[in-house]
């Protein structure tokens, strides 16, 4: 009998402790499905929150981990039209994409253009797509207007610079190790700074006047504070992630006298309230920059499957220079 290895936690718990591999059925497909063969699954730091159960959603246990990835069409089901076998898929964020192959419904899956690798295709989902919402959701910036964002070196991070930039937008990126700043000036930051105390004075030196209405939270705590004193009157600050663990304490004159907005985006909940058509205008601007070489999430390792228990213990470090991601052979 065909079989396929997948990657399986029966308990929450600390991921390189719960994770293991083991093989199951190969996936048959029911009417409306398509069977994809993964090329590429990365390890997001919300893949090893929902293992160690802190996710919002909680998978059935057992459960294969996995929100992001891409992958082959190799089997077409019934009822099926418009896919074919060897078309290269993104794949929706609730199938569990560590494992080898896995049934889809076919319309949940975003065909990908030639002219993008499977390894830059699987990581297009969440970081970039953040981005690009994050860009478009929330203050009607024109070009020449200044945004400011912290863990500018973050994936998601690097897809607002380069994305702000094809929007014709300036940026300032905070970040915390001085190695950054000539980086990411490299790839499109117009201002690269160090987080400190003396931020605002720092970025009021930097820019020289225009206000700054948009802010990107990634971290939370003193960090986002800090941002939000950065913004100009009636400006928003946006939360997409909480790096620091710490909540946002926001004094009551920001909202006094600044009129300060707070928002939150969560990309998954995004995809589950837009239409495919909204998925697929979105994505079609995504493709044409990752087909110039733009939006390709860095790597610092891949790893088989079969040692799914340290590639997690290694996404879980911190100062990384990449992705840790999961390959699968051809």
């Amino acid at each position: 009998m065909k079989t396929i290895n997948a990657a399986v936690y029966e308990t929450h718990g600390n991921p390189a402790d719960v994770l293991h591999v083991e093989s199951g059925p190969w996936p048959t497909p029911a009417a409306g499905e398509v069977i994809v063969k993964m090329r590429a699954a990365p390890i997001n730091p919300a893949d090893l929150n929902q293992i160690e159960g802190k996710y919002p959603v909680r998978a059935e246990l057992p459960a294969t981990p996995g929100f992001e990835g891409a992958g082959m069409i190799v089997e077409v089901g019934t009822k099926i039209k418009g896919l074919t076998n060897g078309s290269l898929v993104i794949l929706p964020h609730n199938v569990g994409t560590w494992r080898e192959a896995v049934a889809v419904n076919a319309d949940e899956l975003v065909v990908v253009p030639e002219g993008i690798k499977p390894v830059h295709a699987a990581m297009l989902k969440i970081n970039p797509m953040t981005a690009w919402r994050l860009l478009h959701d929330y203050v009607d910036l024109a070009r020449g207007d200044w945004l400011i964002q912290n863990a500018a070196n973050s994936a998601a991070g690097r897809a607002v610079i380069q994305i702000a930039r094809e929007l014709g937008y300036k940026t300032v990126n905070i970040v915390r190790r001085s190695e950054l700043i000539d980086e990411l000036r490299a790839e499109g930051g117009d201002v690269v700074l160090i987080d400190s105390e003396n931020l605002r004075h720092a970025v009021e030196d930097a820019i020289a006047g225009p206000p700054i209405r948009l802010g990107l939270n990634a971290v939370g705590g003193e960090s986002a504070l800090r941002l939000a004193n950065c913004l100009a009157p009636g400006s928003t600050l946006v939360t997409y992630g909480a790096m620091s663990l710490q909540p946002l304490k926001i004094p009551n004159g920001l909202l006094i006298f600044k009129d300060l907005r707070f928002r939150g985006i969560w990309i998954n909940k995004w995809y589950d309230n837009a239409t495919p058509a909204q998925r697929m205008e979105a994505f079609q601007h995504l493709f044409e920059m990752a087909k110039r070489g733009l939006l390709q999430t860095k790597v610092e390792k891949a790893y088989p499957l079969s040692e799914a228990k340290i590639a997690v213990a290694h996404a879980a470090l911190g100062q990384r220079s990449g992705k840790i991601i999961f390959e699968f052979a051809a």
